[in-house]
This record gives structure tokens, C-alpha cells and sequence, in this order.
């Protein structure tokens, strides 16, 4: 009976230990960007609601941009479009 009871509540750990784990996962694909992720079209300034640099553990360095419908895309930023768009947004928000 002994043997069971350690069995179950290993089990039961375990079971604890990959829920928690779980959830930290989701969190990394909640801030990094994957392939499938990435759009490769100028976006227009107008629907651009916010935008934030992926964390530097993230496996590809990219700009999550979040659009005024909610709507996330990921873009490389060395894309030309957006080192524009970023260009223009801190020459307004120095500006006012």
C-alpha cells in the first residue's frame, strides 16, 4: 500500500510540476515571435495601436506590433517600413 501511495502522489507531483511549467511556456509564446508569425507587408501608420521588442530570450529578434483591432503581428526590425514608422513616432513624442 506503501508503494502505491508514493507512486500516486509522485504522479500527482509530476502532474503539478508540467501544469506550472505549462504556463510559463505559454508566456514565452505569448512574447516571442516565430516564423509563421511574421508579416512582411508595410503595415499603414494608421492601425499601428502600440508596438514592443521581443525579450532577449526569445529565439528571433522581432517587434511585436499590435494593431487597433487587437490583432498581433511579428515584424523583423530591420525592415525598412518600420525603422521609418519608429523614426517618425520619436520625432513626434520629442516633439510634443
Amino acid at each position: 500500500m506503501k508503494v502505491f501511495s508514493l507512486a500516486l502522489l509522485t504522479l500527482l507531483l509530476a502532474a503539478l510540476w508540467t501544469g506550472s511549467q505549462g504556463v510559463s511556456f505559454r508566456s514565452f509564446y505569448n512574447k516571442c515571435c516565430y516564423k509563421e508569425m511574421f508579416v512582411h507587408q508595410k503595415i499603414p501608420d494608421s492601425l499601428i495601436r502600440s508596438y514592443q521588442k521581443t525579450p532577449p530570450y526569445c529565439s528571433r529578434k522581432a517587434v511585436r506590433v499590435e494593431l487597433l483591432k487587437g490583432r498581433k503581428f511579428c515584424i523583423d526590425p530591420e525592415e525598412g517600413w518600420f525603422q521609418q514608422y519608429q523614426r517618425r513616432k520619436e520625432l513626434t513624442s520629442t516633439s510634443t
